[in-house]
């Protein structure tokens, strides 16, 4: 079975990718909210998809600013359901302008999102999925595993002999006991 670090290296999209952001730490909330964003609307699709519009998803969601895009109303729906740029599937878009409330209430309990998150760390993956379905729209198992690993909450994401590997592990990723 092929993994992302043999298929990304080199690859004008994947690689700078999985070489400086694919498991690496997150604390800052827009930067989280980017990475569940672009997993949400990976279901169903390519990873490659999502990063050809990764820039298309900056603009029409307002460069992921939590606040701008939870005041989102129906004008801006319509105007996200017809750009072209992005994937334009109504419960996606539903799921991204509902989720940014969703932060904007765990700012508030938690001090932000990645306060809510260290708050529940260590989970296991079925207790993760289980805490994201309750509190967010759009997330099973797939999204929740991809969007913990990517931001450093749940190992798996390089192999242990990936060169990328040993740079996360000096970061202290929350998964390795950090």
């Amino acid at each position: 079975m092929s993994h992302y670090c043999d298929l990304a290296p080199g690859h004008p999209w994947h690689g700078p990718y999985h070489d400086d952001e694919y498991g690496f730490p997150v604390a800052d909330d827009t930067a989280l909210f980017e990475r569940l964003v672009l997993e949400i609307n990976q279901a169903g699709l390519s990873w490659l998809t999502v990063l050809k519009k990764r820039e298309a998803f900056r603009r029409a969601f307002d460069r992921f600013d939590i606040d701008r895009v939870a005041a989102f109303g129906e004008t801006d729906r319509t105007r996200l359901l017809g750009d072209a740029g992005i994937i334009r599937n109504r419960l996606k878009v539903e799921a991204v302008i509902h989720n940014a409330g969703v932060i904007q209430t765990l700012r508030d309990t938690h001090g932000s999102f990645a306060g809510w998150l260290d708050h529940h760390h260590p989970l296991t993956k079925d207790e993760w999925v289980k805490l994201f379905r309750r509190t967010f729209r759009f997330t099973g198992p797939e999204i929740v595993g991809e969007f913990l690993m990517s931001t450093g909450y749940l190992p798996g994401a390089h192999r242990d002999d990936c060169p990328v590997h040993q740079r996360i592990l000096s970061l202290g990723p929350a998964w390795n006991g950090a």
